[in-house]
């Protein structure tokens, strides 16, 4: 280990100089591009390709690589189904097209000020979709406006839908634990993992970690503060519109998921687990379709989603936080005021947060972001949705107003730069006040404060 942070020391300043950034991960040198004075890797390898006899397996070690890798384009998206044209969130986050999908999709990118010796804060950024759709490098999604607070932003993909978080007896059998699913979780904490390890050859703080996700991402987040897998790998959580307790989004158990993937699976006839990892991923929208022609209605929920699975979770979300299991650490929470279930979970951010103080530790901070988008809404009878609709703080929040659409003003700007500086002032010290910004406080009995975020 000595000689190898000797040869480290000496060829980091001659990686450092070249026209293009360049860093030192575990498994070899990488290249990047820089991008408006910012260094951005893109499409990192964090695990092997998940294919072949890798498919519903937990994610393994990504291998050395001897020669530079090319890091200047974004990897793959996992497989999901096309969007159609013209619809809400079509035109809100996805008119440039669907990316390049492939069951080979687990990659990073990192936006970095410089890849040196600071010890920055990072975000590690979970994107929603309902567990079947979305991608690290949406449109909406963009490091550089945190780089500019001297914050580091991760963004990933992973699997999702079928090869995400399927459980089905058969693979359960093939488990040594016998349990299956969650493989997109297991795939967040790999990368996690490889954060840990490599985020310093970018000027990261292995140690000051921020896990943030929106949706079926603050689900995946309160799936990893609940889990004890990420013990030691998360100093802080930010949970946008999908966690707290009760919440929208809640883990089914290992049975029910089982008996799920089992129906999905029945008219496929296979018997054996090498027989499923053999089967063509383009007939699983056949297998999706029979099984959805088979269970009408709202019933099941979402097709796919995190279970309880005995090693990655061992209970649900609300027994781990009532327990006091889930990691000791500072949480923001929030939702926007025209959400999914804004009042269910407004509820869900107010009870977590009061929890967490009867227990006696830090409560959460917990926001409301109320800001009417500006422009002509889609019609409601097209499926359009006004107000703050769910995703639209996105936008404000990655400092990316500019790339919207929508007429953004002066006054968006100003909104998306306080939110991006409550953001990664939480990030570098847990508590997102600072500087000029309006006070903050957590949501605490005495004191129950929800921080409206709306143009001022």
């Amino acid at each position: 280990m000595k000689i190898k942070a000797l040869v480290l020391s000496l060829i980091m300043p001659l990686l450092a100089s070249a026209a293009s950034p360049v860093a030192m991960t575990r498994q070899g040198a990488i290249q990047g591009v820089e991008e408006g004075g910012v260094a951005v890797f893109k499409g990192v390898p964090y695990a092997q390709p998940p294919v072949g006899p890798l498919r519903w397996r937990l994610p393994q070690e990504p291998l050395n690589h001897a020669d530079t890798l090319d890091c200047t384009r974004f990897g793959a998206a996992s497989l999901q189904a096309d969007r159609t044209p013209d619809t809400f969130y079509w035109k809100e986050f996805y008119q440039d097209g669907d990316p390049a999908r492939s069951e080979d999709c687990l990659y990073l990118n990192i936006w970095t000020p410089r890849a040196d010796s600071s010890r920055r804060p990072v975000i590690l950024w979970i994107h929603g979709g309902a567990y079947t759709g979305g991608f690290g490098h949406e449109i909406e999604f963009d490091g550089q406006a945190f780089a500019g607070q001297d914050v580091i932003l991760v963004t990933i993909n992973y699997r999702l839908g079928m090869l995400g978080f399927l459980s089905h007896p058969i693979l359960s059998l093939d488990d040594p634990d016998g349990t299956s699913g969650n493989y997109g979780l297991y795939d967040q904490i790999a990368a996690l993992r490889w954060v840990k390890d490599n985020i310093a050859s970018f000027g990261g703080d292995p140690d000051n970690i921020t896990i943030m996700g929106q949706s079926a991402g603050a689900g995946s987040v309160q799936a990893l503060v609940s889990s004890p897998l990420a013990k030691g790998l998360v100093s802080k959580a930010i949970i946008m519109s999908g966690g707290g307790l009760g919440g929208i989004i809640a883990p089914r158990s290992q049975a029910d998921a089982n008996s799920i993937g089992e129906s999905m699976w029945a008219a496929s006839g296979i018997t054996t687990a090498d027989e499923m990892r053999a089967y063509p991923a383009d007939k699983f929208d056949s297998l999706l379709h029979d099984f959805a022609m088979s269970n009408p209605g709202p019933g099941l929920g979402l097709p796919f989603s995190p279970c309880i699975d005995g090693r990655l979770l061992t209970d649900s979300f609300d027994a781990t936080a009532q327990a006091g299991a889930q990691l000791d650490i500072p949480y923001m929470i929030g939702f926007t005021s025209d959400d999914l279930l804004p009042e269910m979970m407004e509820k869900s951010a107010r009870e977590w947060s009061l929890l967490l103080e009867k227990q006696g530790r830090r409560p959460a901070y917990v926001y409301r972001f109320c800001h009417d988008l500006p422009g002509e809404d889609m019609p409601a009878d097209k499926g359009g949705m006004g107000g703050a609709f769910h995703s639209s703080e996105l936008w404000y929040v990655f400092g990316t107003v500019d790339r919207c659409w929508r007429p953004m003003t002066a006054a968006d700007r100003r909104l998306s730069d306080r939110i991006v500086k409550y953001w990664s002032n939480f990030a570098r010290t847990g508590d997102p006040n600072g500087g000029a910004l309006s006070p903050w406080q957590p949501y605490t009995a005495l004191n129950p404060q929800i921080c409206q975020l709306d143009i001022e």
